[in-house]
């Protein structure tokens, strides 16, 4: 069974990081884009597939899963059909 989101809160806040809470509705998408830090990000609830290096790379993320990506990374996303809570913390 997945961690609750207080669970996984505490274990991003015990790794030094400040994870804050985004959540969007179902298919939504994000375009090719990167950010100038590393991020981490766990999902909460439903699901999201992020689309790395042009495809290279696809992952599909389900509660409890975590993915972590350096500065500079392009990325896509498509949140799944019954939308998506995530935290996410910056490196």
């Amino acid at each position: 069974m997945p961690l609750t989101e207080a669970q996984l809160h505490d274990q991003l806040v015990s790794e030094g990081l400040r994870p804050e809470r985004w959540s969007n509705a179902p298919h939504f998408k994000y375009g090719v884009h990167d950010h100038p830090y590393g991020k981490v990000l766990v999902v909460v609830s439903g699901s999201i597939t992020f689309t790395i290096n042009g495809g290279t790379r696809v992952v599909r993320m389900q509660p409890g899963d975590r993915l972590a990506l350096d500065p500079r990374t392009p990325h896509s996303a498509v949140v799944g059909p019954d939308g998506v809570v995530c935290l996410e913390a910056h490196r």
